[in-house]
């Protein structure tokens, strides 16, 4: 299987990627350096990918994805968290699940705690002020997911929806972990016209981040190398202005 390299940028090109492309993608060492966090801080989120409830909510009846969600509103450095909500997206944007209240558990309190959640939802907001600079000091409506895509049915489906925009302004796509699997490409299409690009990410804290108005995206479905089950493991951010979807604005 043909597996196409990212196309990383520098983190002090971060911005201007951005803003020219409508995406940017990160190293695990660009990702360090944007967000001001060690990397030994990254890496101890990573065991937090363990021992996850699974979704309770996929149409296909597949039981190859695990979930935790929790909200935040991030505002000049401060990240507060919000009573715990339902995930909602309309069906213009998700055809497959929107409509729906989608009641996943929330990442755990001992996850949250840890320094390296926060402050890569600090650097999210800088660089969605910098994306959009009018929103200067405005809250930034931020929610946080955990997936592990697994492939114990014999495959596993991170995009059950398919090729989608998110309805946010802002979509960060880190990678985890990717154990015993083949497939999960990345790919990224602009949305008003042919352009578009695959790539896959393998490495831990790898990252993609997407101007979700202007790029549709999508990951391929991943099946397992050997005979045991293997996994993909990815938290996503999406950050909003105005307010949470589902919340009239």
């Amino acid at each position: 299987m043909q597996s196409f390299p990212p196309p990383y940028c520098d983190a002090d090109q971060v911005d201007g990627t951005l803003r020219a492309y409508g995406y940017a993608v990160l190293s695990p060492a660009a990702v360090a350096q944007w967000a001001a966090c060690p990397p030994d801080d990254l890496a101890a989120l990573g065991s937090h990918w363990e021992a996850m409830p699974h979704d309770a909510y996929l149409k296909d009846g597949g039981r190859y994805r695990k979930r935790r969600h929790s909200c935040y509103v991030v505002q000049d450095d401060q990240v507060e968290s919000v009573a715990h909500r339902a995930h909602w997206q309309p069906v213009e944007y998700n055809a497959l699940h929107g409509g729906m209240q989608r009641w996943f558990e929330p990442v755990a309190a001992s996850t949250q705690a840890l320094p390296a959640w926060r402050q890569i939802m600090r650097a999210l907001a800088h660089t969605a002020q910098a994306l959009f600079p009018s929103a200067e000091h405005a809250p930034w409506y931020t929610e946080a997911h955990q997936f592990r895509i697994d492939t114990a049915e014999g495959i596993g489906r991170p995009t059950p929806e398919g090729a989608h925009r998110d309805g946010v302004d802002l979509v960060a796509v880190f990678l985890v972990a990717r154990e015993g699997i083949k497939g999960g490409e990345t790919r990224v299409f602009d949305a008003q016209g042919p352009q578009g690009l695959r790539f896959t990410l393998t490495e831990p804290w790898s990252l993609m981040l997407l101007d979700d108005a202007r790029m549709i995206h999508e990951s391929t479905p991943i099946q397992p190398l050997g005979e045991a089950p293997g996994h993909r493991d990815t938290l996503v951010v999406t950050l909003r202005r105005q307010a949470f979807q589902g919340d009239g604005v």
